[in-house]
């Protein structure tokens, strides 16, 4: 199975996320080191705008590897993968490295406007073609586009040729690198609206509707492979090869070993994500599920993913903890929802950021229906785990119609895969089952698998079907007339925050 046996040597992975950042140390032989994360600050200068800090990224970044790395040898680092929050759009000077301003985030729906007049002028059809996308705000070309028009910094960095724009991968790159390489890979690149699945590149007809200029856009590599060596990093020696880089969710699907036409996964991270495994060819959705490109083992091997999203999922327990302040830690909640038997008609649509799949509703909000005087907390809590499970059930119905047969099982991970009570409701209104993995944080697994294919640690993704391990499976109990009646209660309150302007 491992091409490389000399002794002790390491692979790191970095996973930046939406509202922290992980760094996971393993061996070649997959033995588990050392992990860490670090949370950093969300802004929100506005209804609806979602921000990041590139500096308190970076910090966080050097803060992990700080503490992964601390007890190991660092010269025996063999290879560093990187998986990334995929759509948040970065933008800094090409020279300096310096950021040109905060990073507009996936969650962000300011571009609203930018959407809603692209699909007047007739072209949903057009970028769902081409890219395999819809449009909405979610993704990264129409922040690239309003950035360009609204920051004084973006515009002149432009005109002066000093501004590098990309993903929070391409941003890391060039920082692990000392400015180096501006690139990225076909998972982030086809988050963009800008990147054609079947030219597989970034493309002047997607530019130009978007009044997006081409040229600063990185350049694509393979995801596996060497991207650029470190240098002048704080906490690294230099000439470690990065031999992976994926977007997060396409790092779940690797690290979840669903490698094969067919298999699926569902991360719960701050959103939900839902991906199959189709193949070496595109395939395209008739119920507005988003086609993607899975990975690139080479520029001519490519393998695709069809996806669905909901945007809130874990963040909408954060919510609960910091918001309502229904508690004071994320994994209270499941306790809390327990204290009841059921929500007693309780519904939550976690619609705090818009809809996702398969609506693409970025004006609709989230509501609590069926409230009474006998409500309490413990209502609410388990009303909203079982809405992040409905919104799930959407986006599988969308997929079974695609593919014309039903989904038999699923893999799950992310942090919200470890509440028993959700995965238990989500197995009963799928009625299918779930199968969790030993270990549940797959994306920085995945980047682990990427980075050490890109290195020739492993050869072949058949090397990877053999590490992945069950802890437990979820079989649903819940009888055909009473997940029929619940799914209809769920489209009703649904259809309440369905935008109607």
């Amino acid at each position: 199975m491992y091409s490389h046996t000399s002794g002790m040597e390491y692979i790191l992975a970095i996973d930046q996320g939406t509202t922290g950042t992980s760094a996971l140390l393993m061996d070649s032989d997959l033995n588990r080191i050392s992990e860490a994360s670090v949370e950093f600050e969300q802004f929100f200068p506005k209804p609806g705008w979602v921000e990041h800090d590139l500096e308190d990224i970076f910090t966080s970044v050097l803060q992990t590897i700080r503490e992964v790395t601390k007890h190991v040898n660092k010269k025996k680092i063999l290879a560093i993968g990187i998986t990334n929050q995929r759509e948040t759009l970065c933008f800094w000077d090409k020279q300096t490295l310096e950021p040109l301003g905060r990073a507009i985030v996936w969650q962000d729906r300011r571009t609203a406007d930018i959407c809603n007049h692209l699909k007047s002028q007739g072209l949903e059809t057009f970028f769902q073609q081409r890219t395999g996308l819809v449009i909405d705000p979610y993704f990264s070309g129409t922040k690239a586009a309003w950035a360009l028009k609204n920051w004084s910094e973006v515009s002149s960095a432009y005109r002066t040729g000093r501004l590098a724009a990309g993903t929070i991968d391409s941003f890391l790159i060039s920082r692990l690198s000392a400015g180096a390489a501006h690139c990225t890979e076909p998972s982030n690149a086809s988050r963009t609206l800008c990147f054609d699945l079947s030219l597989r590149r970034f493309d002047p007809d997607l530019c130009k509707a978007l009044d997006v200029p081409l040229e600063i856009w990185p350049e694509i590599y393979p995801s596996m492979g060497t991207f650029a060596l470190t240098r002048g990093f704080p906490e690294l020696p230099d000439g470690i090869p990065i031999t992976g880089v994926l977007g997060d969710q396409q790092s779940a699907l690797l690290g979840q070993a669903c490698v094969k036409e067919g298999t699926a996964k569902c991360t719960y991270g701050t959103g939900a994500f839902l991906l199959m495994n189709t193949g070496q060819k595109p395939a395209f959705s008739k119920h507005r599920l988003l086609t993607t490109v899975a990975w690139a083992l080479s520029s001519d091997h490519y393998c695709y993913a069809l996806e669905g999203s909901a945007f809130v999922a874990g963040a909408a327990v954060q919510w609960a903890r910091d918001g309502l302040k229904f508690i004071r830690d994320s994994s209270e909640i499941e306790g809390l929802a327990r204290s009841v038997s059921s929500s007693e008609g309780v519904i939550f649509v976690p619609a705090l950021t818009g809809l996702g799949a398969p609506y693409w509703d970025p004006n609709a909000t989230g509501l609590f229906t069926g409230i009474t005087r006998g409500t309490h907390q413990g209502h609410m809590a388990r009303a909203l785990l079982e809405g992040i499970a409905f919104q799930n059930a959407d986006i599988i119905t969308a997929m079974e119609k695609d593919l014309g047969k039903p989904l038999a099982s699923m893999n799950v991970d992310g942090g919200a895969s470890a509440n028993n009570l959700l995965m238990q409701f989500q197995a009963d209104i799928l009625g299918a089952e779930l199968r969790r993995p030993k270990y549940l944080e797959t994306t920085s697994l995945g980047a682990i698998f990427a980075a050490g294919l890109g290195a020739g640690i492993w050869t072949d993704l058949s090397d990877i079907e053999n590490t992945w391990k069950q802890d437990q499976l979820f079989k649903p109990h819940m009888s055909t007339e009473a997940r029929e009646t619940a799914l209809k209660n769920w489209h009703q309150a649904v259809g309440r925050v369905m935008y109607r302007g």
